[in-house]
């Protein structure tokens, strides 16, 4: 409501050839398989829809100023398994058309704030319901990654989240993907053909994407809730793609639906649904909400503790 967004279903597979399927970093094997009677046709289980979404305003004719959004499942075969992550994805995927004009900071900064509005609400919704105290704060504060790199310069990406989710209690690290100087990742890896992160900022950092994050009570540390940000036009995504060396996509269907026109300009992310519930219910595994497959040591270590995860994580 707050984003201006209606819900449509969404696939839970897609065609390998169409370059429909999230890449993440590039490296991550989707699950793949082949229909009975139709043997040379792979088809994938979604890493997120981030191009789908894209493609999914122009095929319903969503007019710019309203999105869509669905109610994501996937799997992510290479993601790490451990209390905040799981092979099994679920997210509310969403995606708004904009005009062009809107491809700035402070659309994206506007946009951060509706979405983290409706955190605050629904923890205070929660609170009153199941008396779990809310700890957010009223307001989410925007930091560059490029400055908290600068600032910090020996620590880890994750160490320089925890600094500062700690200090202010949610925040929104603006400015990911894409290499420093020396060809190691600035902060996190990003795809080349989704997010924009090379299209310069006025504080002097790049890139009009980034990552929701908090302050986890219970875990001590950051914890992230959501990653968007505005998407790539036809010449961000051309030179993106250089970057990265994937010029190969521009021969997918996806992306040659971008390169003339076709796809409409938009802003869009995922909120995870099991990583929200373990936050807003202050659970120590996401295994206490979501039905997966975790490390045995690690459950047999968690029922030590008295926590018992669902289903599959006891087997």
């Amino acid at each position: 409501k707050n984003v201006n967004l209606v819900r449509v279903s969404a696939p839970m597979f897609l065609s390998k050839t169409s370059g429909f399927n999230d890449n993440l970093n590039g490296v991550e094997r989707p699950a793949t398989f082949a229909p009975r009677d139709f043997q040379d046709v792979k088809l994938e289980v979604p890493f997120s829809l981030a191009k789908w979404k894209r493609w999914a305003l122009h095929y319903y004719d969503v007019p710019a100023g309203q999105g869509v959004v669905t109610d994501m499942r996937g799997l992510r075969c290479d993601d790490d398994v451990d209390f905040t992550h799981s092979l099994y994805v679920d997210q509310f995927d969403w995606e708004k058309h904009i005009a062009q004009e809107d491809r700035n900071e402070e659309y994206l900064e506007n946009t951060v704030k509706s979405i983290y509005s409706a955190l605050v609400e629904t923890e205070k919704m929660v609170e009153a319901e199941y008396g779990v105290k809310a700890v957010l704060p009223e307001e989410i504060t925007f930091i560059s990654s490029d400055e908290a790199l600068k600032a910090h310069p020996d620590l880890s990406p994750k160490e320089r989240e925890n600094l500062y989710c700690e200090k202010h209690g949610a925040v929104f690290f603006m400015g990911i993907g894409g290499n420093k100087e020396d060809g190691e990742l600035r902060h996190d890896g990003r795809a080349p053909d989704y997010d924009d992160w090379i299209t310069p900022r006025a504080c002097g950092g790049t890139g009009l994407n980034g990552d929701i994050l908090v302050w986890n009570p219970l875990l001590k540390q950051s914890f992230e809730i959501s990653s968007m940000g505005i998407r790539v036009n036809p010449e961000v995504m051309e030179k993106q793609l250089d970057l990265c060396g994937n010029n190969d996509r521009k021969e997918l269907i996806w992306h040659q639906m971008l390169l003339d026109g076709t796809l409409p300009q938009t802003i869009g992310g995922g909120i995870g649904q099991s990583r929200l519930c373990q936050f807003m219910l202050r659970c120590a595994h996401i295994g206490e909400v979501q039905h997966g497959w975790y490390n045995p040591e690690e459950v047999d270590f968690l029922k030590t503790k008295n926590v018992d995860l669902l289903g599959l994580g006891e087997f």
